[in-house]
């Protein structure tokens, strides 16, 4: 058995590679001083550790619907659970996103932590007591209440960022939200899978429901909602925001005008795709290893790491392409990645009964990271301004989990089961099922081409965006 240490290194070389990727991030020059980027840094580095910990509460659910195996949670029962709570998140945001508008980032993000916390404690300590006749129900209830409150994460952490970055910078800080994520899913597969390997299964719901609680300590003391609330001047981000002291629109204004935008209503779309794509390998993966006989895979004993790299990659790409070739929009990039995804959904159909199959997973894995961090995490902020920013994010990333609830029901449905599971040749509907939708999100990627927001040909921030506000 390998020790700590041995396991435990390859986490500080994650952290030295995200280190240095950040910091050698391309900026582009809005004349923000060295005193405002340091405060930003400080506001969006405890939200983006706290969105990552929310990732470690959400999956923590496939770390162990693979340990206590078919005896006690089959492929269908899992697929059951997860769809009601995609279901339950992406359906939320009518409520959260609205709320997190009238609120602001900061308290609903806190909101979600604890929720979150509060529900991984309750199903790590019920999980002994659930019968198998009765862990569907019990779990796909509190599982669902769990993607309530995380539901307030995606929401929270495109609203906080919205006021601190300029529509010309957010390209790179897309690639930072998919940093952010990538992170999170290294934290649930990784993390946990050494917990459940170091202790009991109900240990990988108690682990994150403490840090959660730890990072909303994090968040109450040094987070604010905008630029003005920690001593410097507030600025138009050049996106499709109101002037400042317009009024804010309810839900049906909101949602209504967000409709009429066809641009929008692709972002949308896509984002469906991408929910789809995204849970269809990152969630029914380590089934496949595990069933076919190739656990012991490097891809498949470092998921969670492999899962993190790609997505950093993904978000990196995506990000810098998207500011610096690209003049800030986002269309092109989602085009380009998923032609890129819909080959790799080919060649894994293809080589389904061979170990290339795993590298492709992490290819997909890589482009759909790098599409969703540019629509929901950073086209939300452009085409949803400031004033809309919940209500736009709500609409995005719930089509996310819709298609996430999809997935989850049509492959839980036709994956092999009993004995033709142990080939990896009848797998072939995993792929089946993603080379379909991977076609219509690039063709959808297409239409948004020369889909720009707002008023991005507006002159860049001048230095008063960083100066200090006087004591009245």
């Amino acid at each position: 058995m390998p020790s700590w240490s041995t396991e435990l290194l390859p986490i500080f070389l994650l952290l030295a590679a995200i280190a240095v990727v950040v910091w050698r991030l391309p900026h582009v020059e809005l004349g923000h001083s060295a005193a405002y980027r340091r405060r930003r840094f400080l506001n969006w580095f405890p939200v983006g550790l706290t969105y990552a910990f929310l990732y470690m509460g959400r999956y923590n659910l496939t770390v162990c619907s693979t340990s206590v195996g078919d005896g006690m949670m089959s492929k269908d029962d899992f697929g059951t659970i997860f769809a009601w709570g995609a279901a339950a998140y992406g359906l939320s945001f009518a409520i959260n996103g609205p709320l997190t508008d009238r609120w602001g980032g900061r308290t609903t993000i806190m909101i979600s932590a604890v929720g979150s916390s509060v529900m991984n404690l309750v199903m790590g300590l019920s999980l002994p007591y659930l019968h198998k006749d009765h862990l569907v129900l019990g779990f796909s209830i509190l599982y669902a209440m769990n993607m309530y409150f995380q539901s307030f994460g995606a929401v929270s952490i495109v609203k906080l960022n919205a006021p601190w970055f300029h529509i010309r910078e957010r390209g790179t800080f897309g690639a930072i939200f998919g940093i952010l994520i990538s992170l999170g899913i290294y934290f649930a597969f990784d993390w946990g899978g050494m917990i459940v390997k170091y202790s009991s299964v109900q240990w990988v719901f108690y682990v994150p429901s403490v840090i959660l609680l730890v990072m909303t300590g994090f968040v109450f003391f040094m987070v604010r909602d905008s630029p003005s609330q920690a001593g410097f001047a507030d600025f138009h981000p050049g996106d499709a925001s109101d002037e400042a002291g317009a009024p804010r629109l309810g839900l049906v204004a909101v949602a209504s005008k967000m409709f009429r935008n066809p641009v929008i209503v692709i972002i949308a779309l896509v984002e469906f795709c991408s929910g789809f794509l995204r849970q269809a390998v990152q969630n029914w993966y380590p089934r496949f290893a595990k069933e076919t006989g190739q656990a012991h895979a490097f891809v498949a004993e470092h998921w969670g790491m492999m899962l993190c790299v790609a997505g950093i990659l993904g978000g990196v790409i995506a990000g810098v392409i998207s500011d610096h070739v690209f003049g800030s929009r986002r269309g092109p990039v989602s085009a380009v990645l998923y032609a890129a995804a819909f080959v790799g959904v080919g060649l894994g159909w293809a080589f389904v009964d061979t170990q290339l199959v795993s590298w492709l997973a992490i290819f997909l894995f890589l482009c759909i990271i790098g599409v969703h961090g540019m629509l929901s995490g950073t086209a939300s902020m452009d085409f949803g301004g400031r004033q809309n920013t919940g209500v736009a994010v709500g609409i995005i990333d719930g089509f996310v989990y819709l298609g996430a609830a999809l997935q989850a029901r049509v492959l839980g449905w036709v994956l092999p089961s009993g004995a033709a599971k142990a080939s990896a040749a009848n797998w072939w509907p995993w792929l089946a099922a993603m080379l379909p939708v991977a076609l219509i999100g690039m063709l959808l990627g297409l239409k948004l081409w020369n889909a720009r927001a707002g008023r991005q040909q507006a002159v860049a921030p001048t230095e008063i965006e960083t100066m200090k506000v006087e004591a009245a």
